[in-house]
């Protein structure tokens, strides 16, 4: 019996308890790169669940909390509001990715859309402001403001055609001397008009490559080829930095766009950036 006891070979695991560091506030706010007075602020409103308190009073946290102040730190990032943020923090709980994924590519495509919007009114924006410089220059009366002043509205004398007004468009608009500058000679309200019509027209993309200096844009069959033609020749004449290129193959109905460094941004604004 003893020999038998002997050969008996019990597996024994031994099973340590799970450490959990405690962080104060102080070290959360440096770890996070949020205040303190943010800290508790998101904790009062719900966006951080409510902390352990030591026997002396103090908040403690944990790595889990870090985790989730990172994640609210790149929605922030992302231009996602706090009400927006809570609605995402419901999908990060439940400790699957792929519903966060979902939830954030929605957020971020509103806030793209957004964002393209904010693009147009400031490109609009400095067009008119522009306008309204070369407007206060060209006439200064001597009393009372007047019709021709600029100060009450913009002057348009029957019979006058304005003048194309250049409009910047980028950081550095005379960057290269021997290319034409990054500026659009149309005005506010033609701009509004033909980047709606780029927006409509573009509702036919299937999808977009990258290439070299710009995008390729594929359009399904169901883009009309002469608007397409059309646009493409109004953008090239009043904006002169963007090359287009048409093309017609086996990979569909595409269009090149390419331009300086400096305009890349535009591209992305106007055409669609690649994913």
């Amino acid at each position: 019996m003893l020999e038998k006891c002997l050969d008996l070979q019990v597996d024994v695991k031994v099973y340590a308890p799970q450490v959990t560091t405690a962080y104060r506030i102080k070290d959360v706010a440096d770890r996070s790169g949020f205040s303190a007075a943010t800290l508790r602020y998101y904790e009062e409103i719900g966006l951080l669940p409510t902390s352990l308190r030591t026997p002396a009073g103090y908040r403690t946290y944990d790595d889990r909390t870090l985790e989730r102040l990172a994640f609210i730190a790149r929605a922030k990032q992302l231009g996602c509001t706090l009400d927006e943020i809570a609605e995402l923090t419901l999908a990060w709980d439940g400790g699957s990715c792929g519903p966060v994924q979902d939830r954030l590519r929605t957020a971020v495509a509103d806030k793209l859309v957004t964002a393209q919007e904010q693009i147009v009114e400031l490109m609009t924006l400095s067009s008119e402001l522009r306008l309204a410089a070369a407007t206060l220059e060209a006439h200064r009366p001597d009393g009372a403001c007047d019709d021709s002043c600029g100060c009450i509205g913009v002057p348009a004398a029957p019979g006058d055609t304005p003048e194309p007004q250049l409009v910047s468009l980028g950081p550095n608009p005379a960057a290269c001397v021997e290319s034409a500058p990054i500026a659009c000679t149309l005005g506010s309200l033609a701009l509004k008009g033909r980047i709606a019509d780029w927006q409509r027209l573009l509702g036919h993309v299937a999808g977009r490559e990258p290439i070299v200096d710009g995008v390729r844009a594929v359009f399904t069959s169901t883009v009309p080829l002469d608007d397409l033609i059309r646009l493409t020749a109004a953008e090239q004449d009043c904006c002169q930095f963007l090359r287009f290129s048409i093309t017609v193959d086996t990979r569909g109905i595409g269009l090149e766009v390419t331009a300086p460094a400096d305009a890349q941004a535009i591209i992305d604004s106007l055409f669609g950036a690649t994913v």
